[in-house]
């Protein structure tokens, strides 16, 4: 094992308090069907949804739905916006098409009460399936009814291949890293190759790197997303994220789906979303590993993907979609759909023999990274709609500004939090996880 270095937290801290002084993330997104309900997806009860949305995945679940259920269904698939569009436009007329909704948390919070049915006596009636306790929490969306029975999960993890394990610092847990250990680690493994780095990050046009600043990076060192976004806790964690990017193959910024360079030996290890990492350990999964993400001084930060089944208000049939509800929660179905897609179970469903080894790797890592003592749960941007993407630009051109360009931490983080506050007033985003309640008002940069 390499020796542990200095701290750069508490080298950090020194650095920052001159220049703070007084100063006070396909996977699993949508796109396909638009107005009218233009599909391939057959006749039957309508199911529309965000998930599933390459044609490879939708008839894969297709064929788990004929399974699932004795009854038709039209699976149809669409991007978020018009989603939350077409359904809010559909139950205020008065002429629902569609009978069951699969979508993120945040795609079904917007529609919630006077777009959807309360489903309280549903997830009652299906007894204890063990759902986390925080998932549930989330369903009922800061009311005291339940909008969405949780479906689907997925999250963000580290894979390395094992022979990287002997580059660890001194006494660092792999499955347990603290980010400075997290940081050794990538510097040990560089130096022990060469200076050639071995750690890659999906820094590429469709990548999801801002996923590890709102949901990872950011809630670990300084508790919130949105709220802590210019604080001198902030400050340090993007200090600490450019000396991280020095450790990273320079090629990083083409990467959108890591599974690729690990695969093809470009890097030895990487942090991606499950969906973009399953692909690297398929052939020879007994050479790597799957870990959680690092913790940081508030916690282990972690942002969890989760989606929900809803009922529209005004649903043709409703209770077919309960039916079907009560199908697709059954941990049997839940396990099918993780083998298929890889999207894993919101309810207690022990993994079977027949699971693919690189999908037990990847289930231990997220058990893991949830049920951590100091685990901090995160959420992508909430309740946006079509305007996430202007949200998601502020962290994107944080990473520019301040990683790549290198440019002064305190005054880029001064100057997007402006174009931030404004954003959010203007749509009138109340605040998501793990940044506190707003009840109602605008989230707002602290």
């Amino acid at each position: 094992m390499a020796p542990v270095g200095v701290s750069r937290r508490s080298v950090l801290r020194g650095l920052l308090a001159a220049s703070v002084g007084g100063a006070a993330t396909s996977a699993l997104s949508g796109c396909g069907a638009l107005s009218g309900f233009t599909t391939t997806g057959g006749s039957g009860m309508t199911f529309f949804s965000t998930q599933f949305t390459p044609v490879e995945e939708a008839e894969r679940f297709r064929t788990i739905l004929r399974d699932a259920i004795d009854t038709e269904i039209s699976y149809v698939t669409s991007e978020p916006g018009p989603f939350i569009t077409q359904t809010r436009t559909q139950v205020d007329a008065g002429s629902v098409r569609t009978s069951l909704l699969g979508g993120l948390h945040g795609d079904l919070t917007p529609l919630v009460a006077d777009h959807l049915t309360d489903l309280t006596d549903l997830i009652a009636g299906l007894g204890d399936l063990g759902w986390p306790a925080e998932y549930l929490d989330l369903a009922r969306a800061g009311t005291g009814r339940t909008w969405y029975v949780p479906w689907a999960q997925a999250s963000y993890v580290i894979a390395a291949r094992k022979e990287m394990l002997e580059h660890l610092p001194s006494g660092a847990d792999v499955r347990a890293l603290t980010y400075d250990q997290f940081l050794d680690w990538a510097r040990n493994a560089r130096e022990a190759n060469g200076g050639k780095p071995v750690l890659a990050l999906p820094a590429g046009p469709k990548g999801l790197l801002h996923r590890f600043t709102q949901g990872f990076l950011l809630p670990s060192f300084t508790g919130g997303q949105i709220t802590t976004f210019r604080s001198r806790e902030a400050a340090e964690a993007w200090e600490y994220f450019r000396e991280l990017w020095q450790e990273c193959v320079p090629t990083s910024t083409s990467y959108d789906f890591i599974q690729e360079p690990l695969a093809s030996g470009e890097a030895m290890i990487g942090w991606d979303h499950v969906a973009r990492l399953i692909e690297a350990p398929k052939r020879e999964p007994d050479k790597w590993v799957m870990v959680p993400s690092p913790r940081g001084p508030k916690g282990l930060g972690y942002m969890v993907v989760l989606a929900g089944l809803a009922i529209p208000r005004g649903a043709p049939d409703e209770d077919t979609a309960r039916r079907l509800i009560s199908a697709l929660s059954r941990p049997e179905t839940q396990l099918d759909v993780l083998r298929a897609n890889a999207f894993f179970p919101t309810v207690r469903a022990d993994l079977t023999g027949d699971m693919p080894p690189a999908i037990t790797l990847q289930a231990d890592a997220v058990n893991r990274q949830r049920t951590a003592p100091d685990a901090l749960l995160a959420l992508p941007p909430n309740g946006l709609g079509e305007r996430e993407g202007e949200v998601t630009k502020v962290f994107k051109d944080c990473f520019q500004s301040m990683v790549l360009d290198e440019r002064d931490v305190r005054s880029t983080l001064d100057e997007q939090f402006r174009i931030l506050n404004d954003l959010l007033a203007d749509i009138k985003a109340p605040c998501w996880a793990p940044d506190p309640p707003s009840h109602g008002k605008p989230c707002e940069v602290g």
